[in-house]
């Protein structure tokens, strides 16, 4: 089976070795075909992807020099392969997917698997999510690519940052407050604005018996929205800053076998 990785370093591994792109224009062209998932991309765009605004003279031949160079070298790690899995047409390349798999698609199946378990049962949630994460070993697609690729990127990330948010709600759901602190800090200050992250770092500070740290979280995201954007924070973190001034019994831990939601819905 062919494996591909983008979350990280791109490379291309099977029983028969590994390969790793090093040249910039073979990187951005696979890594092009590979978010495509499968489908046809055109000439134009593939040109567009490796060369930018400015390509070169006869940059027709120059591509289908780089799909050809690229093509043994996939076609290297599957000898008995029958058909190449790069193949063309007078209007574009496909990667043929048939048999392979994405590392970046997985991730996502993963984070699908664990939202549907989570309301029923947190912790299969929790173990599915955190050995998707795994997955991760840099960032995607950082250094290469055009549109698409910085498309793909957006996404991957997008999906990364809900795969966490799912997760610290399964491990509030168990009742794993403190254990999460950490992760939690790290999460909030890679994304700043990120509410969704300060709700859980407040509620898992208030849970750990540090009430003055969670308001103290909540007034540092309203000073970065309201002098970055000139926002106000929304209605439902100022809610549970009330709840917790409160002391609202709806914020405290679930009991050993209770499932409930990780940032209850307070008035």
């Amino acid at each position: 089976m062919l494996e591909f990785f983008v979350l990280g370093r791109l490379e291309a591994r099977s029983v028969h070795g590994g390969t790793t792109l090093r040249g910039s224009f073979q990187r951005s062209l696979l890594l092009s075909l590979l978010v495509s998932e499968g489908r046809m991309v055109s000439s134009e765009a593939l040109v567009q992807e490796v060369w930018g605004e400015d390509p070169p003279g006869g940059v027709g031949n120059a591509l289908q020099a780089h799909v050809s160079r690229l093509r043994k070298k996939l076609d290297a790690l599957e000898p008995e392969r029958t058909r190449a899995r790069l193949v063309g047409d007078p209007h574009g390349y496909q990667l043929l997917l048939d048999g392979a798999t994405l590392d970046a698609d997985a991730f996502a199946r993963s984070v699908r698997e664990a939202r549907a378990a989570a309301p029923e049962a947190p912790g299969r949630a929790r173990d599915t999510l955190r050995a998707a994460l795994l997955r991760w070993r840099g960032p995607a697609l950082a250094d290469v690519g055009g549109v698409l690729c910085r498309s793909a990127a957006a996404r991957y990330d997008e999906n990364r940052v809900q795969a966490l948010e799912l997760l610290f709600d399964s491990e509030l759901a168990l009742g794993n407050h403190a254990h999460v602190l950490g992760e939690l800090r790290e999460a909030c200050a890679e994304n700043p604005l990120r509410e969704r992250f300060c709700e859980q770092l407040m509620l898992a500070l208030y849970r750990s018996g540090r009430q003055a740290e969670a308001l103290e979280t909540y007034r540092q995201l309203w000073s970065r929205l309201t002098e970055e954007l000139g926002i106000e924070p929304s209605p439902l973190l100022r809610r549970i800053e009330r709840a917790i001034l409160r002391h609202d019994p709806q914020l405290a831990p679930p009991g050993p076998r209770t499932s409930v939601p990780s940032v209850p819905s307070v008035a």
